[in-house]
């Protein structure tokens, strides 16, 4: 019993820091702030809430069906390794120049959403999707639903969904405040350390991948 509970500790770590970093909450936050700068606070949050909820239900889909459509496509745990390290790779990079990809929402999309006056809309697309749930996160649980052989380590992993989803809320509620106390400075010293621990999770995604391929040659 001690090392089961060790072990799904452990995968709950891997689970939470490769999702935490993946989503970038501290990247989102600054460009979340500016697009409903034109919302009343009570919008905001409003805003903050659907867009969260909107991305965890996203999220936890493809937890839940990632295994599925691996069978159902006929892709390999391992191919998917390799693309998803890929992935994770250039959007590590991204963060350490403090960027957000661009796959998320464009300079012109901003400012689009920017303008709008309608919250409901703005909480879905593109705060909900693809902002806070873009293709690296959906790769992410995808990835790491396939390291669940059992029923407890899709549970871990779902568990470490809503942590993750539930802080990253956390951080967009307080992000006027988050940004004056950290600093815009601040916040970008810690994406890059994000990135820079994405990147390392990126290249061990893809040296499991191909040693797992020679390994069945």
């Amino acid at each position: 019993m001690p090392g089961f509970i060790e072990t799904e500790l452990q995968f709950l770590i891997l689970c939470f820091t490769t999702l935490f970093t993946v989503v970038n909450p501290l990247g989102i936050t600054p460009i979340f702030v500016v697009m409903t700068e034109r919302f009343s606070p009570e919008d905001r949050l409003k805003i903050a809430r659907k867009g969260v909820s909107t991305g965890t239900i996203i999220l936890l889909v493809f937890t839940i069906l990632g295994s599925i459509i691996f069978k159902l496509y006929g892709i390999t745990v391992e191919a998917f390794q390799i693309m998803g390290g890929i992935l994770f790779f250039r959007s590590g990079i991204r963060m350490l120049e403090a960027k957000v990809g661009r796959t998320r929402t464009t300079d012109s999309e901003q400012e689009e959403f920017k303008e709008s006056g309608d919250a409901d809309e703005i909480a879905i697309s593109p705060i909900g999707i693809p902002l806070i749930t873009g293709p690296g996160a959906i790769t992410g649980v995808m990835l790491l639903s396939a390291k669940t052989p059992t029923t407890y380590s899709l549970g871990t992993l779902l568990v470490a969904v809503l942590i993750t989803m539930t802080l990253f809320y956390y951080i967009l509620r307080t992000g006027d405040r988050l940004s004056i106390k950290i600093g815009l400075a601040g916040m970008r010293v810690i994406q890059r350390i994000m990135g820079l621990m994405l990147m390392v999770i990126a290249v061990q995604f893809v040296i499991n991948g191909v040693v797992t391929i020679f390994n069945r040659l």
